[in-house]
């Protein structure tokens, strides 16, 4: 993994073959296919590795915050500068996590259900406490929340919106937590 890790790094996933990737390593691309169904197989490794590193800063953040309203903050900080760090600091990572969008791998939904119960939970204690308002289906405040954020850390969306994902961090929380108040 570390090597294909670092010849995607190098070259780009959608410009390496599996038979790139095994001569690389030094083996031949049958024993690589012992292991791995396709390049795909390879490349939903790696990103998960990064999605895996995104949701433990998430959960780290939302640790470490007092309140629901703190809560809502953190994640959207540390999401958004996750995003802005994998983007600007591995272009060539960054473009697996784009065809993973692009193609719907089946990490890309499990990472927005993981966002989407986070921020559930976050909800749930925000109402238990009397910070947020009850009125609003909790399904539809999750998906709209949700929605506020997909700009800043989906791949394919990102680029278009970096040049604000700074203020971002600190407006959409403010925003949203305004809208949610009881």
């Amino acid at each position: 993994m570390a090597a294909a890790t670092e010849h995607f790094r190098l070259y780009g996933y959608e410009k390496t073959t599996v038979s790139d990737l095994a001569s690389a390593i030094g083996y031949s691309k049958a024993y690589i296919y012992k292991f791995f169904d396709s390049k795909q197989a390879i490349g939903e490794v790696i990103c998960a590795n990064s999605v895996q590193g995104i949701l433990a800063a998430v959960e780290q953040s939302v640790a470490a915050a007092t309140t629901a309203s703190d809560q809502i903050r953190q994640m959207f900080r540390s999401l958004i500068d996750a995003s802005i760090t994998l983007f600007l600091a591995d272009r060539k990572l960054y473009d697996i996590a784009l065809v993973a969008v692009r193609d719907r791998w089946p990490l890309v939904t499990a990472f927005e259900e993981q966002i989407k119960a986070t921020l559930a939970q976050i909800l749930k204690r925000g109402r238990k406490s009397g910070e947020f308002e009850r009125k609003t289906p909790l399904d539809e405040t999750v998906s709209a929340l949700f929605l506020v954020i997909a700009p800043y850390v989906n791949p394919l969306l990102l680029p278009h919106n970096l040049d604000n994902a700074k203020q971002a961090t600190v407006l959409l929380p403010s925003l949203i937590l305004r809208s949610l108040a009881p």
